[in-house]
């Protein structure tokens, strides 16, 4: 098997130029992406069934999944807990903001990126989250959904070699704030990458996560990578 490969860290000049410079100039030094892109040279060796890769995932699921939650330090600004049924919570109090991901992800660490977990089998099938400052109170004033998700897709959230298609995009209000989530179609040449991804702004800052599955997986994925999307929050800190 191939290994992961991740994209690198987006250039800041990638990202002003992305909003006609609608995004602040400061930064954290550990963020410097607006959202994480799994590539993967070639998918799992074709010899193993479904059922060899449920086995794998249930094994190392119950090796990785337990120091996870029970080992990280619950006074510190970020950790993970049991939620709804067959999900992890993630609440970030530094950056505030919360999630919940699939049981059997586990957290790996990529730069530029605020959180990224991913499942051990399944590469493509991962959430990321980053956050970066801006000076704009509401997502509205980057555009519409459509613009942001254009514009996101194209310079940040895929490769510029794969081509990509926008399924939809449209615009919530979760407890008064504006959130804009879409959904598109990445295609590499040996894979296709089928994503959403869900922006707002608060706290001075711009989140986007984004949670995806390839194609061929994505009828089985589809509910729990939307449960995903609609469990993510900001609040106020």
């Amino acid at each position: 098997m191939t290994s992961l490969q991740n994209s690198s860290t987006l250039h800041p000049t990638l990202l002003h130029n992305s909003f006609s410079q609608k995004l602040p100039t400061s930064r954290s030094p550990r963020r410097d992406a607006v959202s994480f892109t799994v590539k993967a040279a070639q998918e799992p060796s074709a010899s193993l069934t479904s059922q060899d890769r449920q086995r794998r995932r249930q094994v190392i699921a119950i090796g990785t999944a337990a120091p996870l939650v029970f080992l990280i330090n619950q006074h510190s600004n970020s950790f993970a807990a049991e939620n709804k049924k067959g999900f992890f919570s993630v609440l970030d109090k530094k950056d505030g903001y919360s999630f919940l991901y699939p049981f059997g992800w586990q957290e790996v660490v990529i730069q530029g990126q605020d959180k990224v977990f991913k499942d051990v089998i399944e590469p493509l099938e991962s959430v990321s989250v980053n956050v970066i400052p801006t000076g704009k109170q509401d997502i509205t004033e980057f555009g519409s959904p459509q613009d942001v998700a254009e514009t996101l897709i194209k310079k940040v959230l895929a490769p510029s070699n794969q081509k990509t298609k926008i399924i939809e995009a449209k615009e919530q209000d979760v407890e008064g704030k504006k959130y804009y989530q879409f959904e598109f179609i990445a295609k590499a040449p040996n894979y296709t990458r089928h994503a959403l991804s869900t922006v707002s702004i608060g706290n001075g800052k711009f989140y986007t996560l984004t949670t995806g599955a390839n194609e061929r997986r994505w009828e089985k994925m589809k509910d729990r990578l939307q449960t995903v999307i609609e469990s993510f929050k900001i609040f106020d800190v």
